[in-house]
Formats: structure tokens, sequence, C-alpha cells
């Protein structure tokens, strides 16, 4: 198992414990334990078979690494199995609601015996709730506007769980003799925020007629499945613990490029490209394309080869969407699209002085190992207290020792010093501009308040942008993907003033966040903003992550040519709003 998921068992764990009342040292020594594993650089898969070398992990005694050990034999914990038993499992599902905590589950499980979502809506529809303590109509209506969020986004997954779910199933494909090529599909491929479901298709030897029930027998036997729904001569269809269902189709070479741009979609694209294909005489299907007279073989074995048939260039994945990729392909003026190797710097993370979990050599060291000429160091500001944010004076410090771990590293790499300064109530920012004019890059972003009404979000942003030091808008909608909503804001009217200003806009590409999302990218775009994208990395593996993002800027139609931190490291500090 990875360490997200490790970390995550260890979490919910805990989270019962306190529904449960129990010893609150008990509690905290999962949660510090959980912490320790998803900050881990080490993949604790790898070692769980020498408690000794767990125990080496800050965090992690005797005991837990007993529980590390269960978790990587059985997939669980026996304590958190014997909680669910005890509560029902849909106590997780409750612990997901926005707001919502352990003593408040609690509570509606000692008065209400409520243990779902299902269960605490139809206490809400009854009135049951206004008699609890601390449920007045506002903590009611923020839950019951919760579920609804909740529903709408169930059965949904963030692209990176779905990202690491494919490739550990991909490594077990691998392992069997002759699974060839493998490749997911659907919008995964697409690079979708979200991800409904996984399409995996496999071609090679092992997928010839005589071979191909012993890999689906293979693919049948993979160890993660919870519930196999079901098992055909060339297709198997599972689901994993947590929900995400997963088809795998195991094809001839001759159909795989057929499959391939037929299950990568989006459903619009497709039949977009299917009447085309009519109104040229073929028809179209997972299987070929072929001659609609004859039935005769046009085209199959790759996605190149359909497209050309149909007279249009290939389309990346990313772009089908039916929003005028097919003419584009056809007049040959498909963009260039941005590519992961053009990002030359990352200006949005923290470090363990704030929230961070590394100090500024390591994110630097991290930054120099995968390239990169630049980073800025972007810690939080005071108003955020609870990630020790810092006041003006710390910040001139901080800043002071940013400079000088640039110098340390001898030219090897350029360290910006900046801040993610907090946009205050009345749009006011969390330092002085003194302080601000000290600082090479400075974001602003809001943290707190994201229920004002969208006037007073829309002026409380705008007020913020036109504080000549700001140079940045960070994550402008503030949405949390399948956790929370975009707050309400004008955001056309915030993206005109940031252009007019010649502040950048961030397309924060932190897998739950995606903001700017594409559609915003490209008005973004349009309306003449200029586009940085970042991590907002509180650890040196989250730099990583930016490869999401470069697929929503791709889903944006956008090129090297539209992104700042595609540029040398003085170019791109040029390129930002000129200081005073």
């Amino acid at each position: 198992m990875d360490n997200r998921s490790i970390a995550q068992l260890l979490f919910e764990t805990a989270d019962l414990l306190e529904i449960s009342a129990a010893d609150p040292f008990r509690i905290r020594s999962y949660r510090r334990a959980a912490e320790a594993v998803e900050s881990s650089t080490i993949q604790l898969s790898e070692i769980a078979h020498d408690a000794k070398k767990l125990q080496e992990i800050p965090g992690i005694g005797k005991s837990m690494a007993a529980n590390i050990q269960d978790i990587e034999k059985t997939g669980t914990l026996p304590l958190r199995e014997e909680l669910l038993t005890k509560y029902r499992p849909g106590m997780l599902d409750l612990l997901r609601l926005p707001g919502m905590g352990p003593k408040s589950v609690a509570l509606f499980w000692e008065a209400l015996q409520v243990s779902s979502i299902a269960e605490l809506e139809t206490a809400i529809a009854e009135g049951k709730l206004a008699s609890l303590p601390r449920m007045g109509t506002k903590q009611i209506e923020k839950l019951r506007k919760g579920i609804e969020d909740y529903k709408k986004n169930s059965g949904r997954f963030l692209i990176d769980d779905a990202e690491i779910a494919a490739e550990k199933l991909i490594a077990y494909l691998r392992a069997f003799d002759g699974m060839d090529v493998i490749t997911p599909a659907g919008s995964l491929r697409r690079g979708r925020e979200t991800v409904g479901d996984l399409d995996i298709l496999v071609t090679g030897r092992a997928c010839t007629e005589g071979k191909v029930q012993s890999a689906v027998e293979y693919t049948a036997a993979y160890p993660l499945i919870v519930d196999l729904i079901a098992k055909g001569q060339n297709k198997v269809s599972f689901r994993l613990r947590g929900g995400l269902q997963i088809d795998v189709r195991l094809l001839p070479e001759n159909s795989y490029g057929a499959a391939l741009q037929y299950f990568t979609g989006s459903k619009m694209h497709n039949v977009a490209i299917r009447q085309r294909a009519l109104k040229r005489g073929y028809t179209l299907s997972e299987y070929s394309l072929a001659r609609v007279d004859d039935g005769s073989f046009v085209a199959g074995a790759t996605e190149e080869e359909i497209y050309a048939a149909l007279g249009l260039d290939w389309i990346p994945p990313e772009l089908r969407e039916n929003n005028g990729e097919i003419e584009a392909a056809e007049q040959h003026r498909l963009p260039a699209l941005i590519e992961l190797k053009d990002i030359r710097g990352d200006v949005h993370m923290h470090t363990n002085v704030t929230d961070g979990k590394n100090t500024i050599r390591e994110m630097a060291e991290a930054a120099l190992a995968r390239g990169y000429e630049y980073l800025a160091i972007t810690d939080h500001t005071k108003n955020l207290a609870m990630t020790f944010g810092l006041d003006d004076e710390r910040t001139i410090e901080h800043a002071r020792h940013i400079r000088e771990v640039e110098k340390e590293m001898g030219g090897r790499i350029r360290i910006f010093a900046g801040m993610e300064v907090d946009i205050l109530a009345n749009g006011q920012l969390d330092l002085a501009d003194e302080t601000l004019a000290q600082l090479d890059v400075v974001i602003v972003s809001v943290h707190s308040l994201f229920n004002m009404p969208e006037e007073e979000m829309t002026a409380r942003i705008l007020r913020a942008v036109e504080n000549p030091y700001t140079r940045i808008l960070g994550h402008a909608t503030g949405r949390l993907l399948l956790r929370r909503e975009a707050y309400k804001l004008n955001l056309p009217q915030i993206l005109r003033r940031c252009a007019e200003l010649g502040v950048a806009v961030e397309h924060n590409a932190y897998p739950d966040r995606l903001d700017l999302c594409d559609r915003d990218l490209r008005l973004a775009r349009e309306l003449g903003c200029k586009i940085v994208i970042n991590t907002d990395s509180h650890h040196t593996s989250h730099m990583e992550k930016i490869r999401y993002g470069v697929s929503q800027l791709r889903r944006a139609w956008l090129t090297r040519n539209d992104v700042l931190n595609t540029r040398p490291a003085n170019d791109f500090l040029a390129a930002l709003r000129p200081k005073p």
C-alpha cells in the first residue's frame, strides 16, 4: 500500500477512537503516526517487514509499527474494523461532510443513533437536530448544504487518487508475460480534474486468441479487488476499497487504437467523430474504422491512423471535449500544447517556518533535482494563525534567510524571497507595504470567510489585487475538489482587473484544488491575463504534482508562451507586475 493509503487508515482509526471517547493520548498517537507516514519520503511498504526501520521514523513507535505491518499484510487495521463494527461504516462518510468532526458525529450517535448520511438527512428533515446542543439554524443549514454537495460529488475521485490506483494495477498487469501495452483511457487520460471510474486497455501477445483467457484469470485475481463485478472473454470489471470501479479490456493489436479512441472519449467528441466518419462512408466503433458499404477494415491499430483516415490531425486527449478541436485538427491549427518539460520553476511553496514539512534548503535541492532553474519560498502570513504565519518583522528576517540559502547554493538555482499574503476581510493585505516592497514574489490569497456574498467577496479580492505590490493572485476561487465549492465571486470582473494591472493569476496544481479550472484558464487567456502554474507544495514530494496542473493547462488549450514560469528566471521576474 502507498503511504497515503496507510495514513488514511490511521487517520480514520483516530477519528473513530475520538467518536468512542477513547484516551486522548491514544488518539493523538494515531494522528501523529498518520502525519508521519503521510510526510515520509520513504515508501513504508518497502520497509514494512522490518519493525526497527519503521520505528526510525519519528512518530512511529513499537505498537504503531506493528499496526503498519498489519495494514501491509491485510489492507486494513483490526482496531479500525472493530470500531466500524460497533459504530457502522457510514460514520466515515459523516466525517467527510464540511464542518463535521468526531465530536459532532458522536453527539448524533449518542442522541439519535445516526450513523450515516442518509440517517442524518432524515433527522434534519424531521427537525430532530434542533433540540441538540450547538445545533442552531445556521449549523443545521450548513449540514444540509454539505449533504447536497456530498451527494453531487459522490462516486467521483481526485485525479491523483485515480492515477495511483491505475499505476498499481498496471504494475500488477505488467508482471504477466505478454501484456505489452497498457494505457489508462477515459477521463484520466483526458486529464479531467476528477474521475468517475477507470478504463484500462491492454494489448500484446497475451491478448491473442488462445491466450487471453489466462490473462483474464490473472487480472481477476488482482489482490486489491473487493468486489468482482464481471469476468468475460476479454474484460474484467471490479471495484477497489473506496468504491472506484475499474474496467480492464484485453484487446487484439489491430483494434487497440480504435478502442483507445473510443474509451478515451469524451462522449460528445466521440459522437462528432462518428458523425464525421458516417459522412465519409465509414463506421467507427471500439473495434475499428470500417467502410459502411462492405464492412472492410480501414484502420484500428493506432489512433493516429484513424484520425488521419478522417482527414484530421491527431488530437491530444486533453482537448477531446467537442470544443472546436475537430475543426482545428481539420485545418491543421491545433496548438502546440504546454508540456511538463517546459516548466522552469515553481513559485508557490511553504517551508517548516510555517506549515510546510521541509527547510528552505531541502525545498531548493528538491526543485534542483527536478531540473528547475528557480523557485520562490512563499510562506503564510500571521492572519492564518494555525499555520504559524509570519508578521512583518519575521517576514523580513525570513526573506533575509532565503537569500542566505540562495548564496549557499552557489548559483545552482535561484531562490526568490516571497510570501503568500492573506487577503483580509476588507481586502487589505496581511503585511505592511514597507514589508511587501522587500519581497521578490507576493502572492495574495483568500484563506478565511468563504461565505461572503458575491459582491463583497469580489470587492475584497479586487482591493487586494490593486495593492501595488501584489504580483500573483493565488487559487482564485478557493474551491477544494469534492469537499468545498468555490466561493461566490464575479471572476470575469476580477480577471479583467488583473489583466489591466498586470497581476498574474495562478493555476494551483495541487490535485485537491486545480484552481483555476480549465474553463476559467481559457477565460483568463482570452482576457489577456498573465498565468502562472504552481504546486503550493508543503513537502518536497508535492512538487511532482505539477503534472496534474499541466494537464489542466493543456485542457485549456494553453501553450508554453501563455505561462510565465516557462521563462528563464530573469525573464520570469520581468514579466511579473513591476514594483512601484
